[in-house]
């Protein structure tokens, strides 16, 4: 019996799941900050945040996204690599 293109992929190994699986989270949670900032949490100003709940999203934010960026662009890497 003849294997389906699907069936001969290898399976992920378990730091390249880990990896997309976490750089898409982090890259998720900077991404609805972000979105949290600017809308809900009074917006964004030509001087930043109105609020300090502005500025805390603002701050996770700016530590999420490239960090997630980053840690979603090694897993990416490492998927192709195979």
């Amino acid at each position: 019996m003849p294997l389906t293109p699907a069936a001969r992929r290898k399976p992920l190994a378990r730091d390249t799941r880990s990896l997309l699986i976490s750089g898409s989270l982090i890259l998720g949670t900077g991404a609805l900050a972000a979105l949290l900032a600017a809308t809900l949490f009074g917006g964004l100003g030509k001087q930043g945040p109105h609020t300090n709940a502005g500025w805390l999203a603002l701050m996770v934010a700016m530590g999420c996204l490239p960090f997630g960026t980053l840690l979603s662009a090694l897993g990416i890497a490492k998927l192709f690599k195979r």
